[in-house]
């Protein structure tokens, strides 16, 4: 299974999130997976990538030409996809992916995340989607999804991902494997 998982590229990022993207990394690699990801070396990116690549994953960066040329991309991937832009990053990460992970992470990450989330609802793809974080992390996200359900603009939060503290459980959402879309969704 090649999971792409989305994470913070920030150096400046709680340590304890920098905890939860290797122990990502590690399981990554112990399950026998493949890791599709940002492609940087820095952050949570970083972490994430290393500590797979060290528990055996093959690891597949892809980045734009931009963050290439600031000097962050993770050389040590075992293939590194350079794109035009990031509109074609997102293109290149999702049609490598047969799941989704995310992890803590800032407007990168909710694009991302948020991307993969729509076109499931639309039924677009069938891939598994999976929010894990310490402490909560994605709670407020998955608050403000209810709230949205309940305003009838979208599927409830659990149709859409699993949100969970327990990576075990993140995996195993993401090993049950394809998820049947769901119709467009009508008010």
């Amino acid at each position: 299974m090649r999971i792409c998982v989305f994470c913070s590229g920030s150096d400046a990022a709680l340590d304890r999130y920098g905890e939860a993207a290797r122990e990502a990394g590690r399981a990554i690699g112990a399950r026998g997976y493949s890791l599709v990801y940002g492609g940087t070396a820095v952050g949570l990116m970083g972490d994430l990538a290393a500590a797979a690549r060290d528990a055996g994953a093959h690891v597949t960066g892809v980045i734009s030409t931009m963050l290439v040329e600031r000097g962050i991309a993770d050389e040590g991937c075992d293939e590194l996809v350079v794109t035009e832009g990031m509109g074609q990053r997102k293109v290149e990460m999702f049609s490598r992916a047969d799941a989704f992970l995310a992890l803590p992470g800032g407007l990168g990450t909710l694009d991302e995340l948020l991307e993969a989330i729509t076109l499931r609802q639309l039924g677009v793809h069938a891939k598994p989607i999976a929010l894990y974080g310490p402490t909560g992390f994605w709670d407020p996200f998955t608050e403000l999804v209810a709230r949205l359900h309940k305003r009838k603009m979208c599927l409830p939060p659990d149709e859409l991902a699993l949100t969970t503290d327990d990576l075990d459980a993140a995996l195993g959402h993401l090993e049950a494997g394809r998820v049947e879309p769901q119709a467009i969704w009508r008010a």
